[in-house]
């Protein structure tokens, strides 16, 4: 498990005996539903060769679904769409002066206008790996599309911010090395945490800058060893930087629990284990997770502690759920014993592979996690 140095990517799909057939006439179906299909797709072209994603449940475009549509879109070459988006958030999300200047509004109206001045940093970090991929797939362009230096323009923001008079706040903790949920936050994300995403970085960011995101890459590993509880696997939706979970209420709720951030991050182990395969403990995550909730799906229809407890709360996002713990498969080794680890994680492939993509005004989360998933489990989810 280290398609960085084999280039070989598991098709897990193809482990749990579909056809090549299947495989791919699945991934059409999934796209074609997604960025095309008038009822149900998520991604809208826009005038003067621009296009959004739009967060169906709020009617908004955000950060992290336009960033998740460009690597969707890198890894499916599908350049012409990849531009629309970045053109988008480039014209209306990004912020070029004040505080956040060099970042992009987490959230704008599907006409542009910004409803937050604030930025989300899972959105700065996809859209930076993103950039990377199109320029090492598709080649540097001019201006906004010289892929390679708006991405490292984006981490330098997020490395730099507040020094040498510089206004604002960095996304990065420099003293721990850790995400944080938002500039000058006291406090992290879990799924923000993607140390397959700091490897890549730590080799294609400014120079200067690469030495901090190799250190982020094995802080955040060791990050995920204790934030996800040593029995259930689970992780809180926000972490204090020792791993434990955030118990301060915010004034939009508490976020201390297993909720809907929270699912990304097993998908992330996954392909983690998948691209570098360096573990430091975080690897065993997934599977404590499939045991935890076994065989009856009915248990990924409500919120936990971390621990474990039930809480009154019914997840928003079971699909999502359903699609992350598939993707986390990826951390577990083939195997061809039926009483093996791997007979497990088998069974999750199997019950994403039978789950459609959702429907109606609750969908855009759980689809592009999804589709995410798609990509993971049939070997499409790449380095470039």
């Amino acid at each position: 498990m280290n398609a960085y140095k084999t280039g070989e990517y598991r098709n897990l799909f193809k482990e749990i005996g579909k056809t090549d057939e299947e495989i791919n006439a699945k991934i059409r179906e999934v796209v074609d539903t997604f960025f095309y299909d008038e009822e149900e797709r998520i991604y809208h072209t826009a005038g003067d060769g621009m296009g959004y994603l739009t967060d169906t449940g709020n009617n908004d475009a955000r950060t992290e679904g336009m960033s998740y549509g460009m690597m969707m879109c890198v890894q499916l070459d599908m350049k012409e769409e990849f531009d629309r988006i970045w053109k988008w958030s480039k014209t209306y999300m990004y912020m070029d002066e004040g505080d956040n200047e060099g970042y992009f509004a987490w959230s704008c109206q599907t006409d542009g206008t910004k409803n937050a001045y604030g930025p989300a940093p899972d959105g700065e970090e996809f859209y930076a790996m993103a950039l990377f991929f199109a320029s090492h797939r598709w080649g540097d362009g001019e201006g906004i599309f010289n892929y390679s230096e708006e991405a490292k323009s984006i981490l330098r923001a997020c490395i730099h911010k507040g020094e040498n008079g510089r206004a604002g706040a960095p996304m990065w903790n420099r003293d721990n090395h850790q995400i944080l949920f938002v500039p000058g936050s006291p406090h992290t994300d879990p799924s923000y945490h993607l140390p397959h995403f700091y490897e890549l970085f730590a080799e294609w960011a400014d120079e200067e800058d690469r030495e901090f995101f190799a250190e982020a890459a094995r802080v955040s590993r060791e990050f995920l060893v204790k934030t996800c509880h040593p029995v259930t696997g689970l992780n809180p939706e926000y972490a204090n930087f020792d791993g434990s979970p955030m118990d301060k209420v915010l004034p939009w709720g508490q976020f201390g629990d297993f909720f809907s951030d929270a699912y990304r991050t097993a998908a992330n182990i996954g392909l983690d284990a998948e691209w570098f395969g360096t573990d430091a403990g975080q690897l065993a995550v997934p599977l404590r997770v499939m045991k935890f909730f076994g065989t009856d799906l009915e248990a990924a229809r409500c919120a936990y502690k971390v621990d474990g407890t039930p809480l009154e709360r019914t997840v928003l996002h079971p699909v999502g759920l359903l699609a992350t713990i598939a993707q986390s498969a990826l951390a577990i080794p083939y195997s061809e014993d039926p009483d093996s680890d791997f007979a497990v994680a088998a069974k999750w492939v199997e019950w994403f592979w039978n789950q459609p993509l959702r429907k109606g005004v609750r969908r855009y989360y759980d689809n592009c996690l999804y589709l995410f998933a798609i990509l993971a489990l049939s070997g499409n989810y790449r380095i470039y």
